[in-house]
């Protein structure tokens, strides 16, 4: 008997050990495919977490105070000498005009604060620098070489009023935890999951086998090869995983398009439901591949404790 011939009697036994017991097929689907929409879950919330980090990344700068009245000559000056350092990728500069207007436009609804800054005779406000990194990795030794500036001898010095890094710093910071406690929570809950849907496949399978004991009996009398007794369960648990990998895709479409609404207004600007059309064929490969070596395990551990073999 042919290699392909075997190969077609095991999976039509497989089909038809999953078909015997549908009621039963149908809950270890169910459970694999809340395990897989776990699984699943987790790899768009990663995509979206790492966009909100980067998109929050990139707008952050450091931001150089200088006291009002520095020279401008001297701001300009200071500014082509960070512009050259390799780490950077822009310098944005405000003048004292431009600064007490951004101020102003800022607070033209509270009357109070515009109110006290028409009554002062001079302009309050000095000259900014924007700074932008090349990367946000960067940023920490930029902060540090402004800061060593400030604390030198070099005559800027005595006209920077304030950088502000820390601040933002912590922003990234605090973003990073929780993103980090969020995927450590998402692997906890995917993994009692996985546990849950490899115990119920495996009872599956013993039931399945319990069913067919007297088929396995007459196999075993006729002397037929471990493959051919264990190989159908094999297939029976593939088909499992395949099943529910369809269902699990299946269900990300709708719901990827209702979150999408609120992705691109929350989360800036990601397109969750573009994300998973665009990244299907990665997505779904990593759930077939975790559902079919769940389907596989289950049944492989089930086989080899209740079959002997």
């Amino acid at each position: 008997m042919s290699v392909g011939t075997d190969f077609k009697r095991i999976i039509r036994s497989g089909l038809v050990n999953f078909s015997r017991n549908p009621l039963v097929s149908a809950v270890s689907v169910m459970i694999m495919t809340v395990t897989l929409f776990l699984i699943g879950t987790s790899i768009l919330m990663n995509a979206l977490l790492s966009f909100s980090l980067t998109q929050i990344s990139d707008r952050v700068d450091i931001n150089v105070y200088f006291f009002p009245n520095t020279p401008e000559s001297e701001v300009l000056s200071f500014r082509d000498e960070v512009a050259d350092l390799p780490e950077i990728i822009s310098v944005d500069y405000v003048s004292e005009v431009a600064a007490i207007a951004e101020f102003r436009e800022r607070h033209e609804d509270d009357y109070l604060t515009i109110q006290a800054l028409d009554e002062l005779d001079d302009n309050p406000l000095g000259a900014t620098l924007n700074i932008r990194a090349q990367d946000a990795a960067q940023y920490e030794s930029i902060a540090q070489y402004l800061e060593g500036v400030a604390e030198s001898s070099d005559p800027i010095a005595g006209d920077i009023e304030k950088i502000n890094y820390n601040q933002n710093k912590e922003i990234i910071e605090r973003l990073g935890s929780v993103m980090a406690t969020i995927q450590r929570l998402g692997m906890i809950i995917t993994g009692f999951f996985v546990l849950v849907s490899l115990l119920i496949t495996f009872n599956t399978i013993r039931l399945a086998i319990y069913g067919a004991r007297e088929e396995i009996a007459v196999m075993r009398l006729v002397g037929a090869e471990n493959k051919y007794i264990r190989g159908p369960f094999m297939i029976e648990g593939v088909l499992y995983g395949v099943v529910a990998t369809v269902l699990t895709i299946g269900l990300f479409f709708p719901i990827t398009l209702w979150l999408s609404k609120f992705t691109t207004v929350f989360f800036g600007g990601m397109d969750m439901f573009a994300y998973y059309v665009n990244n299907i064929l990665a997505i779904g490969f990593i759930l077939l591949v975790a559902g079919v070596l769940l389907g596989i395990i289950s049944s492989f551990i089930a086989t080899r404790k209740y079959l002997k073999i």
